[in-house]
């Protein structure tokens, strides 16, 4: 049996793309694999979520870094068809390419989008996972999604739309046998819990809402099902992730991180200025220092 170690799906000899899970925010909870990709990477394409300081303190200092940040409502935010084009792009130009994703690489991003393109195109790529943002906000509140005789199971979800998830499924949900994750969801919070409790839920459900878990801008808040209804929050730290069910009511027993750290923003909006090159169609000339403008010029 061979020792050497895989090196993911091999198709051409154009360059490698390395999709890389950046965690739910803490520079601190970044892979030890993940880290060391960053700091031997020529490009990186990171989104908003992976965060500044990740980028700070682990990328190659020569790396050509470009931001394809996305927002939720936000008309700034960076279309996923130019996104695969670029992996395709400088897959073309340079060895070794990460794509940097907020959370992990297999929850609630686009990645299926951009694996497809680079199959379709052949091109080689390595999926690095990383902490999700369940799994960072759970530990981050002391809340134990599964503990025992609280919850059987845990359910990702999220709700974009009153298309989603049907009247049956809600029935489902409303039993809160399993505990609810949903992701990019708090904008529509109102109507989650609407249609919970339109479903039977018992109007005293417990649920938290984590606005950037894990980092110094971590705050949480504390609702029912009832007193949520009575007097709803309309607006949310981006991003935010829910937990709901009967575990939440143990985060005033286990809560051990201080969320009243910082009354600013961890993570950027898609239209703050940045160190980092932003590009839609073709590499602007405000390109940085490292961009070999011989290979980068015909995009």
């Amino acid at each position: 049996m061979s020792n050497k170690p895989p090196t993911g799906k091999k198709h051409t000899n154009a360059g490698k793309i390395y999709f890389i899970g950046s965690g739910p925010g803490n520079p601190d909870l970044i892979t030890v694999k993940g880290a060391a990709i960053l700091s031997q990477a020529e490009v990186i394409i990171t989104d908003r979520l992976a965060g500044d300081e990740i980028i700070n303190r682990y990328a190659n200092p020569e790396a050509i870094i470009i931001d394809v940040g996305k927002q939720g409502g936000n008309d700034n935010s960076y279309k996923q068809t130019d996104i695969n084009e670029l992996l395709v792009q400088f897959a073309h130009l340079y060895e070794k390419v990460v794509r940097l994703k907020g959370g992990d690489i297999a929850f609630f991003s686009n990645v299926y989008d951009e694996l497809q393109t680079l199959s379709e195109k052949n091109i080689s790529y390595e999926i690095i996972p990383g902490i999700t943002a369940a799994s960072g906000a759970s530990a981050y509140t002391g809340v134990p999604l599964t503990a025992r005789s609280y919850s059987s199971g845990v359910q990702l979800l999220t709700y974009y739309n009153t298309t989603i998830i049907n009247n049956e499924t809600w029935k489902q949900l409303a039993s809160f046998k399993d505990t609810l994750v949903f992701y990019m969801s708090s904008n529509n919070l109102l109507h989650i819990v609407q249609n919970l409790l339109y479903a039977k839920a018992n109007p005293s459900i417990p649920f938290l809402v984590i606005e950037e878990a894990t980092t110094p801008g971590q705050k949480v808040h504390s609702f029912t099902l009832q007193s949520f209804f009575e007097n709803p929050v309309t607006k949310f730290e981006s991003p935010s992730i829910l937990i709901m069910g009967k575990v939440a009511g143990l985060y005033k027993d286990f809560a051990w991180f201080n969320n009243e750290n910082s009354a600013e923003s961890y993570f950027r909006n898609v239209e703050e200025e940045t160190g980092y090159l932003k590009i839609k169609t073709f590499i602007q000339q405000k390109n940085t220092e490292n961009v070999d403008r011989t290979k980068t010029q015909i995009l």
